[in-house]
């Protein structure tokens, strides 16, 4: 129930179906550089009002009740929903070492509590990518 939880922020496209006294709106992140570099562009999805709500999620679902003041860092394609009581923002990794050679990309997702977090296990579009680079090209 949606309501339960006071409203969700959710990834864009995590939306599958809802009760009519679900309303979706859009939202925007809050930075620029959060949108232009985070991977998972500027939009993301408001869900409000009362009633059953469902979310795609892919690979297990790992839900988090965040401490006022709680931080987790997360790679943004694992980030599926969270409270509108928790803040979100992007930081760059740190060092060349590990944009390199850490597989992960440049951008974490970090949330701040307090509030709850839906995250999911598995990250569809790095999946898609692994599976990519080994199909014969020819």
């Amino acid at each position: 129930d949606v309501g339960a939880w006071g409203g969700l922020i959710s990834q864009k496209g995590a939306f599958l179906c809802a009760q009519d006294t679900v309303n979706l709106n859009v939202t925007f992140t809050k930075k620029l550089s959060a949108g232009l570099f985070g991977g998972e562009g500027f939009i993301l999805q408001d869900i409000s009002g009362t009633g059953m709500v469902f979310l795609e999620i892919d690979g297990d679902k790992v839900e988090k009740n965040l401490a006022p003041g709680e931080v987790i860092k997360v790679d943004t394609g694992n980030v599926v929903a969270f409270e509108k009581t928790v803040g979100y923002d992007i930081e760059t990794v740190k060092g060349l070492k590990n944009i390199f050679l850490g597989g992960e990309g440049l951008f974490l997702t970090k949330l701040i509590g307090p509030g709850k977090v839906i995250l999911q296990t598995q990250n569809f579009n790095e999946f898609a990518g692994r599976i990519i680079q080994r199909v014969p090209s020819k």
